[in-house]
């Protein structure tokens, strides 16, 4: 067998709502089970598709901007199509991911100073391109507005009308935007009607709200990614880092099924819906990947204590405003207008 073909066909799994293990509950795709989580579908299939247009040479360097998944996509690719692999990251990478990603033989810089206006994010891509200067014949994916990024999911959203059958409410992290709009575009063509429900960190910028330092990682943004289709989603939620831990442990001790900031904040928006939708509603969850990398956050007592993330459970109810611009938000909450900003 080859190593590409480990990557796609990833269960999913029943889920009981979080709060009270009822009836109610929600369908999870595990996508931590590729052997990187959900970014080597985008990893492989960017390259591949640069390769085919021949933007990127044989043996020529791939330089990119990540916080970490993207990364093991990317290392994936590399050995795979035998590339060399340069990643630009922040303080903010996990020492584990750091050290990973090196072991499957890429590069990663780390960038020092925050860019004043665009965060973390906007100073590893002025990095990227310094990079690329500096290695002619360079290749950079772009994840935040390549459109090979939200192509590169349209097998995940044909695993999901195959596995299920019907699906009616789609459950996404959004970051980069990619999978929650790739997953939806092709999903709405094989289960019509399906509706598509954003899961933001509180302190990003995506949905219009304003740019914060951010705890949590692959979810948000400080920039503004083209790949973000604001316009199919039904509603946006945001989750602040105490309430993602909560959930993602109450995941790990209830179904052993878990993984780090994004699974958590999806599974408490996924919770809710399960609740509060009609019976019989059937709701998929995309888990873009495991628990392995949040040894030292999200599943690390000290870490969570120092940052005041073990405060107890979540309100069972997120708050509500009507408009992203009505005011800033600190906790789980719930927005029916979608904009762009």
């Amino acid at each position: 067998m080859k190593i590409t073909n480990l990557v796609g066909n990833t269960p999913v799994l029943w889920v009981p709502e979080l709060w009270g293990d009822g009836e109610r509950g929600f369908w999870a795709k595990l996508e931590g089970r590729n052997p990187g989580g959900i970014k080597d579908r985008p990893g492989l299939y960017m390259v591949a598709q640069a390769r085919c247009r021949r933007v990127l040479r044989p043996g020529s360097t791939i330089i990119e901007s990540t916080s970490g998944t993207l990364g093991l996509g990317l290392a994936l690719a590399g050995i795979v199509y035998r590339h060399p692999v340069v990643l630009v990251s922040d303080p903010g990478m996990e020492p584990s991911m750091h050290r990973l990603l090196g072991a499957y033989g890429a590069r990663v810089e780390t960038v020092t100073e925050p860019h004043p206006v665009g965060g973390w994010q906007e100073a590893r891509r002025e990095r990227v391109r310094a990079l690329m200067a500096e290695h002619p014949g360079s290749y950079c994916p772009d994840q935040y507005h390549n459109p090979d990024n939200v192509s590169a999911y349209d097998g995940l959203a044909r695993e999901l009308a195959d596995q299920l059958g019907q699906v009616d409410v789609l459950v996404c992290s959004v970051g980069t935007g990619g999978h929650s709009a790739g997953v939806h575009r092709t999903l709405r063509r094989l289960c019509p009607g399906v509706r598509l429900v954003g899961v933001d960190t509180v302190g990003s910028t995506i949905f219009g709200q304003p740019a914060r330092a951010r705890l949590m990682r692959g979810l948000g943004s400080s920039i503004h990614p083209r790949n973000v289709a604001h316009d199919s989603f039904s509603e946006v939620h945001w989750v602040a880092p105490a309430e993602a831990v909560w959930a993602a442990r109450r995941l790990a001790a209830g179904h052993y099924a878990t993984g780090g900031w994004s699974v958590g904040a999806v599974a408490l928006v996924a919770s809710w819906l399960a609740r509060t939708q009609p019976l019989g509603t059937r709701i998929a969850a995309i888990f873009p990947d495991g628990p392995q990398r949040y040894a030292d956050t999200v599943f690390n007592d000290a870490y969570c204590a120092g940052h005041g993330l073990l405060d107890g459970k979540p309100e069972p109810e997120p708050d509500e405003i009507r408009h992203p611009a009505e005011r800033e938000v600190t906790r789980w909450t719930r927005c029916g207008t979608v904009v762009a900003p």
